[in-house]
């Protein structure tokens, strides 16, 4: 059966918002839900599909993986693709749920493979591996009998310790390891917060724009996301303030706000604390890559200043070490620390040991604050470089934001363009970007594109990136 000949099924739009990928992961899932493909039946292969609709092997790759992801379709080698036999769906279309149901689709595409301008990429070209080998292989040798049962679920002590420390001289944080928390990454993150803290029904402050994903996790646990507007000084608290007075908590990223990477100013940080005070509300710190700051020493965090412990920090590995380690970690405050030890035991599983003892060993022999150093200092080069050699070429249609900054730039459409179509189109050509407009939920965001630029090593090759651009405006 072939899902593009199925009269039943709408067309691709080239016009669409939505990226392709996008739309043939909403057929299948619409001709599945509505009984159009039943479990068992066998679907086209990615090649045929290619060939069929003409478009790039990557484009149906990551539609098939997503449904693949989703439990939609199983993949059974030589015998093809087929719809996950057995599978029964609740709902007639999830396509057609409204956002109003609380599951917030989310526009994030994280690619298995490593593309041009992916975000959220440290400089892997950069790693220490030989270092991380040769602690790898030590701490393997001295593994005991008590390092192989089941790990900690609140961390590893050493590892807990190392972060306490590195967090009180690095950005100022004063805490104990007890209030460390290991986590397998930002996403588990919230969900530990969400478990401990808030309920159904509850409402929570987000950057607008904001990462996409925050809110999609939201969502789920049918928690209301209220959008907060941005400005120069970051979160413009008296507008959350007007918006839910008695939100439960607030998510922010002071150090560089994402996406648009302006750090939060004094008095705002102020003002956020003194609302939590007062409204005894939470304030989580997303501080994702708070480390890369290139005008300045970078800043202390938002916990640095909390008084009356209503902030919890959320820090992770991800981008400074790399996203395959899949390690951050939470710190929560003193009299919350018994609370996430019991949603701990019932919902965390903890994360491998062996992982979490070679991170340890990299901080502790010094590694860490060297390639943390080492990187800041590349990044700082490989973003002047990434903005001349875009610049020189895209110059007439686009315009780069100066920020102090972060690990991606952000590039400004000139004209009409549509963020939207643009990425989709370069997603087909193989160039990884997203949409300024995907993270805004209030609407009237203008055009721009997210890129990443620590894996542009070259004027070179940053110039040659442009020129592929050019080429899709």
């Amino acid at each position: 059966m072939s899902i593009a000949k199925t009269g039943n099924i709408p067309p691709l739009d080239p016009a669409a918002a939505e990226p392709f990928y996008r739309q043939i992961y909403d057929r299948f899932r619409g001709a599945i839900a509505s009984g159009l493909l039943k479990p068992g039946d066998r679907i086209p292969s990615a090649r045929a599909l290619t060939e069929e609709l003409g478009l790039a092997t990557g484009t149906i790759k990551a539609a098939y993986s997503l449904l693949a992801a989703e439990g939609y379709i199983q993949a059974r080698g030589q015998a093809g693709t087929i719809v996950t036999p057995g599978l029964k769906l609740r709902t007639p279309a999830a396509s057609a749920m409204p956002q109003s149901a609380g599951v917030v689709r989310t526009v994030s595409y994280r690619p298995d493979s490593i593309l041009p301008f992916q975000m959220g990429l440290p400089a892997l070209d950069a790693f220490p591996r030989k270092i991380w080998a040769r602690l790898g292989a030590r701490c393997v040798r001295a593994m005991q009998a008590s390092d192989m049962a089941h790990p900690s679920v609140y961390g590893l002590q050493g590892l807990r310790a190392e972060i306490a420390a590195y967090l009180h001289v690095s950005r100022g944080i004063n805490c104990s390891p007890s209030q460390v928390f290991v986590t397998s990454g930002y996403r588990h993150t919230i969900e530990l917060i969400g478990h401990a803290l808030l309920k159904a029904g509850d409402r929570v402050w987000l950057e607008d724009p904001g990462y996409p994903p925050t809110r999609e996790l939201l969502g789920h646990m049918q928690i209301a996301a209220v959008p907060v507007p941005v400005d120069r000084e970051g979160m413009v608290v008296a507008a959350g303030v007007k918006a839910a007075p008695r939100a439960r908590a607030a998510v922010v990223t002071p150090a560089h706000q994402s996406p648009l990477s302006v750090s939060l100013s004094l008095p705002r940080r102020l003002a956020l604390l003194d609302w939590a005070a007062r409204n005894k509300a939470w304030i989580i710190e997303d501080d994702y890559d708070g480390e890369y700051r290139y005008v300045s020493r970078p800043l202390p965090a938002l916990k640095s200043l909390d008084r009356d412990g209503r902030v919890l920090y959320a820090g992770t590995f991800s981008k400074v070490l790399f996203p395959g380690i899949r390690l951050a970690y939470l710190v929560v405050p003193q009299t919350q620390v018994e609370r996430f030890e019991q949603i701990s035991q019932a919902f965390a599983g903890g994360s491998p040991q062996l992982t979490q003892a070679i991170v340890t060993a990299f901080i502790t022999e010094g590694h860490f604050a060297r390639h943390i150093h080492r990187m800041r200092k590349l990044y700082a080069e490989r973003r002047e470089l990434a903005i001349a050699g875009l610049e020189s070429v895209l110059g007439k249609h686009m315009r780069i934001d100066a920020q102090p900054g972060g690990m991606h730039l952000i590039l400004r459409l000139q004209g009409k363009q549509s963020d939207r179509r643009l990425v989709a189109r370069m997603r087909e050509e193989g160039l990884y970007a997203e949409a300024l407009t995907d993270w805004k939920m209030a609407g009237g965001s203008a055009s721009a594109l997210l890129l990443g630029f620590t894996n542009v090593d070259s004027p070179a090759m940053a110039e040659n990136l442009g020129r592929r651009v050019l080429r899709l405006l």
